[in-house]
């Protein structure tokens, strides 16, 4: 028996949340994406803090859900090792149409923010639409193997890398490594912001962004 695996297109419905409203006071649109195991309505709660008459935030939400321990709470996951380029491809087109239903003003800065899993998906997104943002915030994740220096000449963000000293997904190797990386991508200017705590998403640094 020999099996063969195809492709369709189609259109689908995807959800993603916002905090605050779009005026003529909002400074800053932050877009941020979540990390594996959140839903992005939860996790917009971490941008709270921020001024709200000049802070917009937008949290696209990953499109494959499942269900966590216990059947009682329901999880997101951005991306697998399977099908990848195909599922980075429709991540990207659903990218695409949240930031053109949200139409941000050309003078507002854009800081793109990736927390855990979502590093991968915001550092593919600005590579692979040659987006221009103010700030790029890597927040606890890893930065995907195949991305290169050239892929973000482009690019004139500050850029920060932040992660807890204590993080269960880390060792000094990898902290030298995704270091290594930061500085190798963006040059010598990336903010290094380590904190005392684990794999958490830290308020306090965010909040002290802008």
């Amino acid at each position: 028996m020999q099996s063969t695996q195809k492709e369709i297109f189609y259109t689908t419905t995807k959800p993603y949340s916002t905090l605050n409203k779009l005026t003529e006071k909002t400074k800053n649109v932050w877009f941020v994406c979540h990390g594996m195991g959140y839903l992005s309505k939860y996790f917009i709660k971490y941008f709270k803090n921020l001024n709200t008459e000049e802070n917009y935030i937008i949290a696209p939400q990953a499109p494959s859900l499942y269900y966590q321990k216990g059947f009682k709470h329901v999880g997101a996951s951005w991306l697998t090792k399977e099908n990848t380029l195909t599922e980075t491809e429709n991540i990207m087109s659903y990218f695409d149409a949240v930031l053109a239903e949200e139409k941000i003003p050309n003078h507002i800065n854009l800081i793109v923010l990736g927390y855990s899993q979502g590093v991968s998906v915001a550092t593919r997104y600005i590579k692979n639409r040659q987006l221009h943002c103010t700030q790029l915030v890597l927040h606890s994740g890893g930065i995907p193997k195949e991305l290169v220096a050239n892929d973000f000449k482009h690019l004139k963000a500050k850029v920060s890398l932040i992660y807890g000293t204590e993080d269960e997904y880390l060792n000094e190797e990898r902290i030298a490594y995704e270091t290594s990386r930061a500085y190798e991508l963006f040059g010598k200017d990336v903010n290094i912001i380590p904190f005392n705590g684990k794999h958490v998403v830290n308020v306090d640094i965010i909040n002290g962004l802008v």
